[in-house]
């Protein structure tokens, strides 16, 4: 009797083929659905290179306003916080509703320690009429936490400027109608250090959950750093 091994027939190569493809994306699936895979962010906005290797990001300005309780909010409160960005005002019937409720999903999907460094800004661009009792009342029907999602609002200068010169948005009055005011559909997100890493639009739920995924990115990427940095 022969004791030549004979070659796997057909079937048998067809069966292990189909075996292959049917694991390898599972396992890469499993992979990057794991804590530790994600995607390094974009730096959004002007950089310059000041030395080889050494890159200076565009950082959102200082800013100074009031938020839905009457009381001073400004750059200070956001140290160390990872910020969600938008702009909307109380009166608008068209995209405000639905970005308002987009971030109100948010908030409801980051109730968890996992993202106590998160937090939603809301500007309006309608400060005359957004008094901070009309935000109140506002937020008040949006059960938004007072903790977590600030209304602000101020000088419409300071505003406009904080969003066409700081997040990189459109923002202000419409000058062919006393009542209608410009503003971007999108959302921003901002960094720890107050790089922009990524903007979404904020009437798609599709965004919404890429938003979401850019946000855990950053945590990972804030703790990263936190490991790494020199002990004194």
């Amino acid at each position: 009797m022969s004791t030549d091994l004979k070659p796997a027939g057909k079937g048998k190569k067809v069966i292990l083929l189909l075996v292959l493809l049917a694991v390898i994306p599972g396992a890469i699936f499993l992979f990057r659905g794991s804590k530790s895979y994600y995607a390094r962010l974009p730096y959004l906005g002007e950089r310059e290179a000041i030395a080889p290797g050494d890159t200076s990001y565009f950082t959102v300005p200082p800013f100074h306003f009031i938020d839905e309780d009457g009381k001073p909010f400004t750059d200070k409160d956001v140290q160390g916080k990872i910020l969600v960005v938008d702009f909307f005002f109380t009166r608008c019937t068209s995209i405000c509703p639905k970005m308002s409720v987009q971030m109100q999903q948010l908030q409801l999907q980051m109730d968890d320690p996992e993202f106590k460094d998160v937090l939603f800004l809301s500007h309006t661009v309608d400060p005359e009429h957004d008094t901070p009792a009309v935000l109140k009342a506002y937020a008040t029907r949006l059960e938004a936490d007072p903790k977590r999602w600030k209304f602000l609002t101020g000088n419409a200068a300071d505003i406009y400027r904080q969003g066409n010169l700081g997040y990189l948005l459109s923002a202000g009055a419409d000058s062919s109608a006393a009542e209608d005011f410009v503003h971007s559909p999108q959302f921003v997100l901002v960094d720890m250090q107050h790089h922009i890493r990524g903007m979404y639009d904020g009437t798609n739920t599709e965004a919404m959950r890429s938003l979401l995924t850019d946000v855990k990115a950053l945590i990972h990427e804030s703790q990263g750093r936190a490991a790494n940095k020199p002990r004194s």
